[in-house]
């Protein structure tokens, strides 16, 4: 870590420093050691293995920015449209390593995301798109609705003579020049593109490895999609720390969740190894994902599995726990956390050693803005999954968005965060960046503050998240936007959404989106507009001959006992139907849309 380190002990990234610094290093000194594995399980079922050493990633990489200079200039947008694979990750790394800025994406055939992808594509507006031979013609298809003029070029990395990569590029980089957009999950809104820094990515990954205690050169496995900042931070571990990781595609573990649980085994084998995944492939693994019988498993070695992207639930947690433990799984393994794309990825987690943990809060308290402790067994009690601390180097504050004043531990606020890998702002948009990325604290705890450190005049994200302190511990509570206000209380729909998933078993837990209309003043029947509550919910499978009467009848009695106010109108659906985004959450603002232009009807 000595080159991430200052003397004082904080994160400190050289100027020069940049995501592709030490892959001529790693090509002389690790030569033909594998750096980036992929297992494809497209003709195989129990997979073929494709390896990239140090030595070819360095070549293959080479060649391509080689060929990116001949077509673009420093700072030219140069698109990924690959399938998940090693090619994938050649093509990220040489547009950066060419002086581009990336921009990670997906191939047109993912389905139901072709409309995000056009509108990322006009937004960044690449110069070249790298893909690959076999997904060449449904890139070009796509872009046939684009003016001749206007399109971009296309290269497809695996048809780059690897001549051109026999003398390495050198490009003048700085540790604060753009590396990549990395455009946001659209769950709240259109998707904009995050401009993170070289800067900014190599301290998140220098702060991940301080806060679980890893060691430089760890092992790790990973399914997610390259295009999500969770699955791309991760191939930036082998890169920025020596190591090696292995990937697949997302569709075979949703397949065959064993098949994660397997590669975490076989690497563990050789040393601590990590992972990272978002809370519902927990569950997916408890269920469908234990071992064969008589298969030989020893997860002992696995140091720690983020658990993000999504609310994080305990009964994820447990479940996985307890299935994994006699495969020698650490209790401690699963490590609850924070983050989002503005802040590269990683925000806060728990510590190393610690185990997750949740704590129960009255649900009155919390919907007027306070953290208010409960039994577990008590009525009214809504359960929280604590996030630890911030990572180190991270600093995060709960505020008053109104005044921007800081507020004291024990009560809800917007989440803000000050740290060097926070993104530089929005592409494109100037004004938003200032109002997300701009902030400034008018006042700060006069003890206790979470802001000692930080610059009167620093600046700050404002996340639009909201959270607590308690206790020392951070929890999340929901997004601002996302808020129902019915009657002047504060409803999470988070917790809405989980007790309707548990009223009755013809729903699938975790299909469930709430969120909130605007009555007209006759509906209210107060005289004035208010908010009404709208819940669509997804079919469970083997539900089908029950009776959508009583399915409405269950929801609407659990809604009511448990939050006192009513279902205004509520959808039972087929799976499937309720709009997510390409990382996998809930789109409640796209659910709102299609439910208001009567889709679901």
């Amino acid at each position: 870590m000595a080159q991430y380190m200052s003397p004082d002990g904080t994160i400190s990234v050289p100027d020069d420093l940049t995501l592709t610094s030490f892959l001529a290093d790693h090509a002389e000194q690790e030569e033909y050691r594998a750096a980036y594995r992929f297992v494809d399980y497209s003709h195989d079922a129990d997979g073929s293995i494709e390896e990239l050493s140090w030595r070819s990633l360095a070549t293959a990489s080479n060649a391509v920015a080689a060929r990116l200079r001949q077509v673009t200039a420093p700072g030219d947008r140069v698109a990924i449209l690959a399938p998940q694979g090693l090619h994938y990750v050649i093509g990220f790394f040489a547009a950066i390593h060419a002086g581009t800025i990336a921009v990670p994406l997906f191939v047109p055939a993912l389905s139901g995301h072709a409309e995000r992808l056009r509108a990322v594509l006009a937004d960044s507006n690449p110069r070249v798109i790298l893909t690959t031979a076999g997904a060449a013609e449904s890139v070009r298809d796509m872009l046939r609705a684009i003016a001749t003029a206007d399109r971009p070029r296309v290269i497809a990395v695996d048809a780059v003579p690897v001549s051109l990569g026999q003398n390495a590029i050198h490009i003048e980089h700085t540790a604060d020049d753009v590396a990549y957009l990395q455009y946001t999950s659209g769950s709240t809104r259109t998707p904009v593109g995050v401009e993170i820094t070289h800067r900014s990515a190599c301290t998140n990954v220098a702060q991940m490895i301080l806060a679980g205690r890893l060691d430089m050169g760890i092992r790790s496995v990973s399914w997610l999609p390259l295009y999500h900042d969770m699955g791309l931070v991760m191939i930036m571990f082998p890169m920025l720390c020596g190591g090696q990781i292995t990937l697949m595609d997302p569709m075979a573990f949703v397949r065959r969740p064993y098949r994660w649980i397997r590669q975490l085994a076989d690497e563990a084998v050789h040393g601590r190894t990590f992972a990272a995944a978002p809370n519902f492939a927990f569950a997916l693994c408890a269920e469908r994902g234990l071992p064969p019988a008589g298969e030989q498993v020893d997860l002992g070695n696995v140091a720690g599995l983020l658990n993000g992207s999504e609310p994080v639930t305990m009964d994820a947690i447990d479940k996985f726990t307890a299935a994994f433990a006699p495969y020698g799984l650490p209790a401690t393994a699963i490590k609850p956390s924070y983050g989002m794309a503005e802040a590269t990825l990683s925000v806060a987690s728990i510590a190393a050693g610690a185990a997750a943990s949740a704590i129960h809060l009255d649900r009155s308290a919390l919907a007027k803005g306070h953290a208010v402790p409960v039994d577990a067994g008590a009525a009214g009690g809504v359960s929280l999954v604590s996030c630890g601390q911030p990572i180190p180097d991270q600093w995060l504050v709960i505020v008053d968005a109104a005044s921007g004043a800081e507020l004291p531990d024990g009560c809800v606020g917007e989440i803000w965060l000050h740290g060097n890998n926070i993104g530089r702002g929005y592409w494109g948009r100037a004004d938003e960046t200032r109002e997300v990325f701009g902030n400034k604290l008018q006042t700060r705890l006069e003890t206790s503050s979470h802001a000692d450190g930080v610059a009167e005049n620093g600046t700050w994200l404002a996340t639009g998240d909201l959270g607590v302190y308690l206790d020392g511990e951070l929890y999340i509570t929901g997004r601002r936007k996302d808020l129902i206000i019915i009657d002047g209380r504060n409803h999470y729909p988070v917790d809405i959404e989980a007790t309707v998933s548990q009223s009755t078993p013809a729903i699938r837990d975790g299909y469930v989106a709430a969120f909130a209309i605007a009555s007209k003043p006759c509906d209210s029947g107060s005289g004035t507009a208010g908010e009404l509550l709208i819940v669509v919910a997804e079919r469970a499978v083997g539900s089908s001959r029950m009776d959508s009467a009583v399915v409405v009848e269950a929801v609407r009695a659990a809604v009511a006992r448990t939050h006192h106010i009513p279902v205004s109108d509520f959808r039972l659906v087929p799976a499937g139907t309720i709009p997510r985004t390409t990382s996998g959450k809930l789109a409640r603002q796209a659910c709102r849309a299609a439910y208001l232009a009567g889709e679901f009807c």
